[in-house]
């Protein structure tokens, strides 16, 4: 039987985050020991724990069929290799800075100048968007001490807190891209195989879809349903049970992470009661 093959990250928050992705889509597999390939027991896929960097060349080479990145990683890399899903974790920015001494007032600030990166090829285009004419010093670590050791007048790296700029005497003049974790895959995959991702790809949008939303029970007034009704719309619509007491009812829903709070407010101005939010599992549409 054919197995769908991932390329995940062998260590770091990033490979933590995945590898919890598939655990939470049901998968089980060891993880742990050293170990660079591992197989699941229960779903036909086989893992291989790889350097972020070389993944989007196994992408491309079919050495693996899909793989777990950041969009910083992809775009760097220039692989012909594309996203499945993007899967809103590990979120950061590449960002541009600089000492914080300096009088900072905006990109011309780098022309005729150096900056050091890791990152060459998106900040070559970046630059070159915005017209700017600066010079491109790439080095592999500790991107941070350019400045302080006189190899560069700035840098271009990846900031999550910025805690580490900080601790550097740099900070952040101007970000050049968000990035968040993506699933890549290669551009031909055989249809056996497709059909095992996308059977992955419906597990991840049910995890992600119940993360992203909340599931609400509350008790509502007769006379107050439908002006509850309209603050509260369900997937199709919320679901009404009568209460053992007299003229009173049980509204059950679902409503958006994001707006949880604004909504729980006008549940309660419009006269809702004995309100519970509990989270979802899984979430199929």
């Amino acid at each position: 039987m054919s197995k769908l093959k991932i390329a995940l990250q062998k260590s770091g928050r990033l490979s933590e985050k995945s590898v919890a992705l598939l655990e939470e889509c049901g998968l089980k597999f060891p993880n742990g020991g050293g170990k660079l390939i591992t197989e699941s027991s229960n779903f036909p896929v086989e893992i291989l724990f790889l350097r972020d960097d070389d993944i989007p060349q196994y992408v491309e080479q079919k050495v693996a069929h899909i793989g777990i990145i950041g969009e910083n990683v992809l775009l760097e890399s220039r692989k012909d290799i594309s996203i499945s899903e993007k899967l809103n974790f590990s979120g950061c920015r590449l960002s541009l800075a600089v000492p914080k001494e300096i009088d900072y007032e905006g990109l011309s600030y780098f022309n005729g100048r150096k900056i050091a990166t890791t990152y060459p090829n998106i900040l070559s285009g970046y630059l070159a968007e915005n017209g700017i004419s600066a010079t491109v010093e790439v080095i592999s670590g500790s991107v941070e001490i350019a400045p302080g050791i006189g190899l560069s007048d700035g840098i271009c790296d990846i900031v999550s807190s910025g805690s580490t700029l900080l601790s550097n005497g740099l900070r952040e003049v101007d970000s050049v891209l968000r990035s968040q974790a993506v699933m890549v895959s290669n551009k031909n995959l055989d249809p056996e195989i497709q059909l095992i991702l996308d059977r992955l790809l419906f597990r991840i949008r049910a995890v992600r879809k119940a993360k992203e939303n909340k599931y609400i029970l509350l008790n509502s007034p007769n006379g107050r349903l439908e002006e509850i009704i309209r603050i509260l719309p369900g997937m199709n619509s919320p679901t009404i049970l009568p209460l053992a007491k007299e003229g009173w009812s049980s509204l059950h829903s679902v409503i958006s992470e994001e707006k949880f709070w604004e909504i729980i407010d006008e549940l309660k101005e419009a006269g809702a009661e004995g309100i519970l939010v509990v989270p979802i599992e899984k979430m199929i549409l």
